[in-house]
This record gives structure tokens, sequence and C-alpha cells, in this order.
């Protein structure tokens, strides 16, 4: 009999599912084994050895079946395509899968394709994957810059498929393709020089480059402009709304009185950034009479569900869409500009719809009563963080408001404030990165300031979501929640890790609350190590995800949320809209009698677009970046290592918080310390997060602060690669022992 450790390797290296004859075949066994081998199988299925994979057949546990839908996410040197499993779920990164060319006469894969595949095996966790069947029947698109060959004004002879004339190449503007797409004489589509283009992949067989059709033009580079739409197309985030819906929008009429709270008499007012377009939120705070040391707190929410019918044109285009998307230089909205930018907004002096919680706190910040209600507002004052923050602090506000309203609405916040911290919340200091672009060029990035009159808005929406989910459960209605679940365990215990190379210890993952990494946030505050910290805590968040099933929000420690004060911008909180407005019988406009049904398929799609959106807004930034250092090669910056992988490290400049890698072959030598020492073997220690030189005992190691010198800057696809320019504070010999010079 094969030991147990014989049997798991077979196994694991064999080509399918394996069973005892195959076992038996293997190891020479005979019938009088039979019942031992099935007992041996059993055992290792037990303990988790094996995975079962059908009737009495076996693969190694995490191992991909022999058939499934894999999605192309970029291709390699030599442009064969690269896939990755669509349903992931075991531990750690997908599998990688090596596609095989496609068939003569089929269009090459292009990435963000789906197909159900044939899966092989081929040793290191890495499988070979052939095509079985295309899940969709129009060809996969790839977006790049179109370069023409230095023949190609000569000739524009058709495309033949023996032998062609190449036009051009169409460098791709996503990062993990890794070869160009040629362009043969006749599918240039009249593309120039440096344009931005959408191309069709061409039938081809064979390896080498793919030929590709260019089908559409979107613009030159080096255009600002231009890189928000490489984002948006990469991403294939809508951008145009059909005509029926442009119709509705534009049929749009101001809202009544009937039925409706008049509120035009408060003194609501909205506070946004200086380039907000759309205000769907006004605030208004005065002390409680009722209930001396407390404060009475009104947030009214433009009524998006009074023009935007469930089944309408306009329904139908916000649920697709999700959410707006928000880059430097645009906006792409969720509803059209005639109600994002009009009948929903909030303006100054204009009567408009809303839905309004008026809610009742104590001196503690603890909410003691709530009310919901449907009314007519006229806002006050268009008011921005920056000047409500500056007359906060002495200055004068620029509008003329009522006597007393900031010093209320920064005393009900100084209150919620007291209750967020008895609560225990996680407070992440991430700062955004703001990009200001001057006639069609980035002229600055810097951190994003966040003040007292940003955090007194988010305390009023945090309020005004509690009492909207509290709510609908008091109706027992159905509710689109705004879920945070805890970190997964093994999340945490990297986390731990981390944090015990700095001293800092943290509870385990059953026993850890939201206040346990906050005080690990506070311990930091103010040091070095603050920002790759909160960097490190929030990677082992889980992602908030929109789910009918509450499980509560981990980060702001709360048991019940919901997302309702942005139904502007997102499409859950218009579902939570009308299911207030069905609940508490405020108008016709509510939720349809069988939409709680489609509930869970609403909340797995509008958490899609969500991440979508912002993967889109982070590539767009990180590409302004490259185009801002673009001609900064050769400069010196301070960074400081955010990552370390095998093939190098990821640094992140401490001036603009871009982040680049310095590959592992650009790590000084030896030789720059130790003259006549030979190249040197880094090792990458995972544990400590460290690449530790074999011969020198020089160790970078994450959180180290270095001066890294920029060699490359690819605007079209966001990449930045440095090289170390001096040692980090830290190098120095591995404290383990390792990797002493010798001799």
């Amino acid at each position: 009999m094969p030991s147990r450790e014989e049997v798991r390797r077979f196994v694991a290296n064999a080509a399918g599912r394996v069973g005892k004859r195959e076992v038996a075949r293997a190891f020479g066994l005979g019938p009088e084994h039979r019942i031992a081998v099935r007992a041996l199988l059993k055992t290792l299925e037990r303990e988790g050895e094996l995975a079962p994979a059908g009737a009495k057949r076996f693969s190694t546990p995490g191992r991909l079946p022999d058939a499934m839908v894999v999605q192309v996410t970029g291709t390699d040197a030599d442009g064969d395509a690269l896939a990755r499993p669509v349903n992931w779920a075991g531990p750690g990164a997908p599998p990688a899968i090596y596609m095989h060319p496609e068939l003569r006469g089929r269009p090459a894969l292009a990435p963000g394709q789906r197909v159900l595949a044939r899966l092989k095996l081929i040793g290191g966790g890495k499988y070979e994957g052939r095509t079985l069947k295309r899940i969709e029947a129009r060809p996969g698109r790839v977006l790049g810059l179109f370069r023409p060959a230095p023949q190609a004004a000569a000739t524009d002879e058709p495309y033949r498929r023996g032998r062609t004339i190449e036009a051009g190449r169409v460098v791709p503007t996503d990062r993990r393709v890794k070869a160009e797409w040629t362009v043969p004489a006749g599918e240039t589509g009249g593309a120039e020089a440096d344009e931005i283009v959408l191309a069709e992949p061409l039938p081809h067989h064979g390896s080498g480059l793919k030929p590709v059709s260019i089908v559409e033009r979107l613009g030159r580079m080096g255009d600002a402009r231009s890189v928000s739409l490489i984002c948006l197309h990469a991403h294939e985030i809508p951008q145009d709304f059909p005509q029926e819906a442009i119709e509705e929008a534009e049929a749009a009429a101001e809202t009544g009185l009937s039925g409706r709270t008049d509120l035009r008499h408060v003194p609501l007012v909205t506070i946004d950034g200086e380039d907000a377009r759309d205000f769907d939120d006004a605030v208004f705070a005065e002390p409680d009479q009722e209930h001396p040391g407390g404060w009475r707190l009104l947030v009214a929410i433009a009524d998006v569900a009074h023009y935007v019918r469930p089944g309408s044109a306009l329904d139908r285009e916000a649920r697709l869409r999700g959410n707006s998307v928000y880059f430097p230089d645009r906006v792409v909205p969720m509803l059209p500009e005639a109600l994002s930018n009009g009948w929903c907004s909030l303006k100054p002096g204009e009567p408009r719809g809303c839905l309004f919680v008026e809610m009742r706190i104590g001196a503690d910040g603890a909410k003691h009563a709530h009310r919901f209600g449907r009314g007519l507002m006229r806002s006050a004052a268009r008011l921005t963080y920056e000047a409500v923050q500056a007359a906060h602090d002495g200055g004068a506000c620029p509008t003329a408001l009522p006597d007393g309203l900031l010093d209320s609405l920064y005393g009900a916040y100084r209150a919620l404030q007291s209750a967020r911290a008895r609560r225990g919340t996680l407070d992440l200091d991430l700062p955004e990165r703001k990009v200001t672009i001057e006639d069609g060029k980035v002229a600055a990035i810097a951190p994003r300031a966040r003040q007292d009159s940003h955090r007194l808005i988010e305390e009023f929406m945090v309020l005004a979501n509690v009492a909207a989910a509290q709510e609908l459960e008091r109706l027992a209605a159905p509710c689109l929640y705004r879920v945070h679940a805890p970190p997964a365990p093994e999340k945490i215990e990297a986390l731990r890790g981390f944090l015990d190379t700095l001293g800092i210890a943290l509870k385990p993952a059953g026993a850890l609350r939201p206040a346990d990494l906050d005080r690990v946030l506070q311990a930091v505050a103010g040091s070095e190590q603050a920002p790759l910290v909160n960097e490190m805590v929030l990677r082992a968040q889980s992602q908030a995800e929109y789910s009918p099933a509450n499980q509560g929000h981990f980060g702001l420690a709360l048991t019940q949320y919901a997302h309702f004060t942005s139904p502007i911008r997102r499409y859950a909180d218009l579902c939570v809209h009308r299911a207030l407005i069905s609940g508490l019988r405020l108008g016709p406009d509510g939720l349809r009698p069988d939409a709680a049904s489609g509930f869970e398929d609403t909340g797995a799609h509008i958490t899609a677009t969500e991440r979508r959106a912002a993967l889109a807004e982070r590539d767009a930034v990180d590409r302004y970046i490259a185009a801002h250092l673009a001609d900064k090669i050769g400069a010196v910056f301070q960074a400081r290592i955010s990552g370390v992988t095998r093939f190098g490290l990821f640094v992140t400049l401490m001036e603009s918080g871009a982040t680049g890698l310095v590959p592992i072959a650009s790590l000084p030598s030896p030789s720059t310390v130790a003259p006549n020492s030979a190249g040197e073997f880094w090792m990458h220690d995972e544990s400590a997060q460290a690449l530790i030189g074999r011969r020198s005992g020089r160790a970078y190691r994450l959180a180290n602060t270095l001066s890294v010198r920029l060699i490359e800057a690819s605007p079209l696809t966001g990449g930045l690669l440095f090289a170390v320019d001096s040692d980090p504070s830290e190098a120095g010999r591995d404290p383990l022992g390792r990797g002493k010079r010798r001799p």
C-alpha cells in the first residue's frame, strides 16, 4: 500500500478526478487492496486532505473542476489570454489559467470576456484552459492607444487572412495585458496616431500577437479628459441615457404641497464641497425645548421617488447604473441632468419635494425619538465645508443665516461625537487625493482636507440612516441594509502579525471589536507608521455590501443601518425611500407588492456597480498621478514601503500618496556596500513582510522609509516604476540571523 502522502501527492498531480481504480492502477495494487484503498481515500477526505468530486471521486481541496466559466483578465507577453475563475471561493488568490489559442477562424479572446473552458492542471496550482463555449455572442473589445507602423501610410490594402500588412499597433491601457495587438491594413477605422481606440479581435490561429480591427475612436491621449474616458470604457460604465429616460426626466415638473408637510419656513441648509453640482441633503438643528440640553435635528432628502417611478425607463436605467461615478473632470450621473441637477437638487431659494426625518437626541448624543414624513422645503443657503468651518472658527459666514444655526449644528455634532466615542467605532484616517485640473492639464495633486464640517454632515447622515433602518424594521417592511461583516479570522491573524512587528498587541478575531482596532489607530496617530497602519487595518476589513438580510455594520458598531440620504446618486437609497413611502402610506409611488422578492438580486447588482465605480475612480486618480509625474523622470521622492512581494516592493510617496513598484531586479547590489562582492539574492520572508539579502543581510521591511528615483511613469496604464535611491531607515541585518555574509 502507498503512504498517505504518496496518495495525496498523486491526487494533486492527476489530470482529472481520482477514484480507487486510478490509485490501484498507479501503484500496482490488486483486488485484495480495494477495501484498504477506499478506506484510505475516505480517511483523507474526512481529514480535509481530499475533496469529494462526484460519485466515489476525489480531488485536491480548492482544485478547479474539469470545466467551468472563466473570465479573461489579460494576456502574457506572447499575446495569449490569461484567465481566472468567475466564481472563486477558495483561500488566497484564484489560480492562474493559461488559455490555449483559439481554433482557426475564431477571434482571439479579449480581456473581460467569459467562456466555458475545459481545464487541465499543469502543476504549481496553474491550469491550461481550452474554450468550449463563449458565454457572450459579441466579441470582446480591446481598449488602447493606436500607434501607426512606419509603413502604414504607404498602403491601406484590405485585411487578408494569409500574409498581412501591419498598419499599426494598439497598446493596451490595462496593465494586466502584457502584449500589444496588431492592426492589419484596412482595419484602422481612420484612427490617427496617439488616439484612444476600441478594437475587436479578428479571426486568428496560432501563437504571436493577435490582430484587431478598430471600431471606435475615443479621443486623443494627452488631454486630461482622456484619463476618465479610458476608465469609463475600461470598466464598461454606461454614459449615455436612453431617449425614453431623457424624455421622462425632461417632462418632470415642480412638486406641489398636496399631501406634504410645509417646511418652507424652516432654514434648512445644504453643506457640500466647492465642486458639488447636485445637492440631495439639507440639515437643520436647534435646542430641544422639551428636553433641556438635547437637540432637535431635521434631515431633509431630495424626493427622488416622486420622479423615478418603479418600472419606468428612468428606474430601469438608474438600477442598471446603480450609482453615480465621480472623476476630477466629470460626473457620470445615475439620473439625467434634468433631475440630478434640476428638480431633485435642493437649490437655495427654490421649493423642492423631500423626504425628511425629525430626530431628537439627548445631551449625550443618544437618539430618543424620530419621525419620518414627506415635505416641501426651500433651502435657505448653499454652504461649503470650507465656509462653514471658517465661520465656526471665528470668521464671517458668507451667507446670512438665522442667529445660532451654526452653533446649534456644531452643538448637535459634538453630542453625536460623544455617542460615537462610547459606541467605539472604527475611524480610519485615510485622506483622499484631490486632483486639480487647469487648462486640460493636471495642475496639482494633494490630500483632500477633512475638517469638523465634513464630520458634522457625516454624523447627521449616519443618524438618519440608522433611523431609516429602525423605522423599516418597526413597520416590518422590506429593507436594503448596508451591511459590513466583521473581518475574516485569517485577515485578523495577518494584521496581528504585522502589528506585532511594531510592538502593538491585538485581540484575536473572536474577541475583536471595532473599538479595539480604533485603539490601535489612536496609538499610532501622528507617527510615521500611522498611514501604513491605517492602510493595513483597511485591508483587513470585509467589504461592505447591500443585502435584505441584516448583519449589522461592524465599522460603525451599529446593529441597524441602511442608506437613506443620497437617492440622487445611489439606487439603494431610492429603494429605502420607496419602502418608507409604502410602509408609512405617504403616497402611491412606493414599492411594488412584489419588490421585496427582488431585493437580494438588486443588492448584489448595486454592490457590484458600487465596487466598479470605486475601481474606476481609483484607476483615474492613478492615471492622473502618472500624467502629473511623466515629466519628472529621474526625480527623487521620499516614500514608505507599503507592500512586500517576491517580485519587488510597493512604495507610496509621502507627498502625493502615489503608489508604484520597485522591481526586485533594481534593488541595490551588495557591491555598493562591500567591494568585490557578488550579486545579491533576495529572499521573501512573508511572515516578517520583508525582502532580505542572502549575502549582505540587508532587509527592506514593510513601513521602512526610503528615497526612490522615478524611472518610468505611464499615463496610459497609471503605472509607476521606481528604483531605490538610498538605504531604508530601518535596513540592516536580518534579526533572525539568516543571510549572514560568508567570509
